[in-house]
């Protein structure tokens, strides 16, 4: 029997890279793999369900569970995670000078359902009494107008989400003063440009997130990856084939950015932000698999659910598919 003729969607980060190059090779498959951006993967995916196996949105993916109607498998291979206090962006004039001052504006938004949404809006309620229902969110393309939710959401009535006008973009309201804030994975151009008035609203992220971690152990998730349903049904041995392969790749990459003969990643300094992340977080700092997970998932199932998002709380292992729960010792 010959091999599985896949597509496989994903993006180029050092830890994929050993499977794009055939370094690492997911048993069984023959791979057709395409680098991608997480916008267009997840479109496509959800859309249209086009590739074989892809990177997913943690947040799509578990409307998608919740509803019963979820046309790929999950495997704990997480591809992104961030910590989000870099992902909210200010307007200087609007008085908001701590968390707390964003009650009552008005704040952009990509889609109201992306993971990192999520995760932001979670650790502003928790930590800095900041409620999804205190603010206006405003819906829409951050450089591109009109971007609409890739799923169809029944929000609770306490929210209140408004469209961009049309023909504006979220980027362009923040620097028109239309907008007060804005919440999402990529930074607005207007702060890349170093517009006067756009800056984050965490002075320190970095600092913010690193305390964060030490008062919860969370590295929030952002990605998983996902296998289509009518394939793992005929090939029940590729989920754990592909969870397999990623490690391996993830493994891979980690090694090299352990080796300092020559810095692989062209940025200074990644010796000591390695042994920072280490210390701070471990030698597996960014672990594969439920174990090491179970605390960061069981916390976004229930934010997904507390925001409105899951019709019901998902359970964590109901994400994933059965043979990937556990693995093997020797």
């Amino acid at each position: 029997m010959g091999k599985l003729n896949l597509s496989v969607a994903i993006g180029d980060y050092d830890r994929n890279r050993p499977l794009f190059d055939g370094q690492v090779q997911i048993d069984g498959v023959s791979s057709v793999f395409m680098a991608l951006e997480p916008e267009e993967i997840f479109f496509r995916a959800f859309r249209h369900e086009e590739f074989d196996i892809c990177e997913l949105s943690l947040s799509s993916y578990t409307v998608k569970v919740s509803r019963g109607n979820a046309p790929y498998v999950a495997i704990p291979a997480f591809l992104s995670r961030a910590f989000r206090h870099t992902s909210i962006y200010i307007r200087k004039d609007r008085g908001i000078r701590e968390p707390k001052d964003l009650i009552g504006k008005k704040i952009g938004l990509p889609e109201y359902q992306l993971t990192a949404c999520v995760w932001a809006r979670a650790l502003l309620e928790e930590d800095y009494s900041v409620r999804p229902s205190d603010v206006t969110w405003v819906r829409g393309g951050l450089e591109q107008p009109g971007r609409p939710e890739k799923i169809a959401l029944d929000l609770p009535g306490d929210i209140r989400l408004e469209s961009a006008p049309e023909g504006k973009s979220l980027n362009q309201m923040l620097i028109e003063g239309t907008l007060d804030a804005y919440l999402g994975p990529r930074a607005p151009s207007a702060f890349d440009q170093g517009h006067p008035e756009i800056t984050r609203l965490f002075a320190d992220p970095t600092a913010a997130a690193q305390d964060y971690y030490r008062r919860t152990g969370i590295f929030p998730i952002m990605h998983v990856l996902g296998i289509r349903r009518s394939i793992v049904e005929a090939n029940p041995w590729l989920p754990a084939a592909c969870l397999k392969a990623f490690q391996r790749s993830k493994t891979v990459a980690l090694d090299k950015l352990t080796d300092t003969s020559a810095t692989k990643v062209t940025l200074p300094f990644v010796e000591e932000q390695l042994a920072a992340a280490r210390a701070l977080m471990g030698p597996d700092f960014w672990p594969y698999g439920i174990g090491p997970n179970r605390v960061t998932l069981e916390r976004f199932v229930e934010y997904h659910h507390r925001q409105g998002l899951s019709t019901r709380k998902v359970a964590v292992d109901e994400l994933f598919h059965p043979s990937t729960l556990e693995a093997h010792s020797i």
